[in-house]
């Protein structure tokens, strides 16, 4: 698996792996959920060393 960007805000294994769990909902309401996700997962993994 490459690397994506986002897995530098990111950086838990199990918040990559529901990254891309979210990732895969195209709907309205999954883009929304992923934006969401995106913005608290960054925010709670900010002092966590890579």
């Amino acid at each position: 698996m490459t690397k994506k960007a986002i897995f530098n805000y990111i950086k838990t294994p199990c918040g990559q792996a529901k990254y891309i769990e979210l990732e895969s909902n195209k709907t309205l309401l999954g883009k929304f959920r992923l934006i969401w996700f995106v913005l608290i997962a960054s925010i709670r993994d900010w002092n966590i060393k890579d």
